[in-house]
């Protein structure tokens, strides 16, 4: 297992570790052992999945502080490409984003607090989990448009919740993360 810091500060590619023979196939998406891992400030406080359609966008989305949070996603079936926008403006990367496509049980993602996160499913039934270090907050739940930031998602026809089309336009966004 290793990472690969990509062009997001703080955002880590990780090689899942894995092992198939004739029972099937073994992952390991993320370990403390890993000196690589020891360094990110990461506990996990509640995990999650979301099954999702060819075409779907979910995002992009986020926790205002004190209940930001850091997110370790993978997948356990399908394709994504995943979207994340840096919304911290102490940060290097502040507003710049990126894509990459994740595969089902090839890598994880490490997603520091303040990085706004979002995907397009590019299978059906693809199933993408969570592991978040704080737990959900209504209160602090939010997100951006997720048209709004200049990233091209390719699809003609998105399928998109009511409320991930009521965002804010990120021109139109006061950061909370300094």
């Amino acid at each position: 297992m290793n990472t690969k810091e990509l062009q997001i500060e703080g955002v880590k590619l990780i090689n899942n570790f894995s092992q198939e023979d004739s029972r099937g196939l073994f992952v390991k998406p993320f370990t403390k052992i890993v000196k690589s891992f020891k360094e990110l400030s990461f506990e996990i406080n509640e995990f999650y999945y979301s099954i999702s359609q060819k075409n779907v966008i979910r995002g992009m989305h986020f926790q205002h502080p004190p209940m930001d949070h850091a997110k370790l996603i993978y997948l356990t079936s399908g394709r994504i490409t995943d979207v994340l926008l840096d919304l911290r403006k102490s940060s290097k990367t502040y507003k710049n984003h990126i894509a990459i496509d994740l595969t089902a049980h090839e890598n994880s993602l490490f997603i520091p607090p303040g990085i706004a996160h979002g995907f397009l499913s590019n299978e059906d039934g693809t199933t993408v989990v969570y592991s978040q270090s704080s737990v959900y907050s209504q209160d602090h739940d939010d997100g951006v448009l997720w048209k709004s930031f200049g990233y091209d998602w390719r699809v003609d026809e998105p399928i998109l919740s009511d409320r991930d089309r009521s965002f804010i336009e990120f021109n139109d966004f006061n950061s909370p993360f300094d």
